[in-house]
């Protein structure tokens, strides 16, 4: 059973950080790309980051660009969330994913396979 689970969400200032954790279990992702999605309430699921499974390359949504870094570390299965400089407009529940198909693109909800249950993350102003 595959399992993505995410921790390190909570409740912080406008200005603080949180790192975000995504640990996999029941399969190995280390060859996969992995990323970061968030929903607001009454929002769509959108995309916030991505990393190929390598590390070698990331991606990121203009609105977190230079405050947010994602990266993974393979031998731990686990993909991180760094979120620096945070605003109230990224209160949200975050979700980490994994793509497993051969063909998808980094920034589409659809095209990722598995995903975690999600974690709040509450900015206050």
């Amino acid at each position: 059973q595959v399992q993505l689970v995410e921790s390190g969400g909570g409740l912080v200032q406008a200005g603080g950080s949180l790192r975000l954790s995504c640990a996999a279990s029941g399969r190995t992702f280390t060859s996969y790309p992995m990323g970061w999605f968030r929903q607001a309430p009454g929002k769509e699921r959108e995309f916030v980051a991505a990393i190929s499974w390598s590390s070698g390359s990331t991606y990121y949504a203009d609105s977190v660009k230079d405050r947010f870094t994602i990266s993974r570390d393979n031998a731990e299965n686990t993909v991180y969330l760094q979120m620096n400089s945070l605003k109230p407009e990224d209160t949200a529940v975050y979700y980490c994913a994994v793509v497993v198909k051969r063909y998808y693109v980094y920034y589409q909800k659809e095209s990722y396979d598995y995903w975690g249950q999600g974690i709040q993350v509450t900015v206050s102003s």
